[in-house]
């Protein structure tokens, strides 16, 4: 039972094709936690850029898998890259955003066999 994430949406976009579906949550899975590290690094060495980009990157993919806190966290995160922030600034918005898209995909991996 999904309690870390939502897929009515991607059921929605995919006219409930399973393989589509599939799909976006290997897409998921595989690469929003390599683009979390970016994020990561990019607060690190505070490199606003850098960390916008990727930020911008998981922005579709957060809305499109009902992750509804996390995709207003990353939106944050955004903010702060555009202002060019402090570290301590983020660090505990990026964590929670971390904290749940992991929690999404252990999940996903549990649910989909992955």
């Amino acid at each position: 039972m999904a309690l870390h994430y939502n897929l009515a949406k991607v059921y929605a976009l995919s006219d409930n094709d399973p393989e589509f579906v599939l799909q976006i949550v290997t897409l998921f899975v595989t690469e929003i936690p390599e683009d979390l590290g970016e994020i990561k690094e990019g607060i690190k060495k505070m490199d606003h850029k850098h960390a916008y980009s990727y930020a911008h990157k998981i922005k579709p993919s957060l809305d499109l898998l009902g992750l509804k806190m996390a995709f207003e966290e990353i939106l944050q995160v955004e903010a702060w890259t555009k202002a060019e922030g402090e570290k301590k600034e983020i660090k505990e918005t990026f964590k929670s955003v971390k904290t749940q898209i992991d929690d999404a995909v252990k999940e996903l991996k549990k649910d989909f066999d992955l």
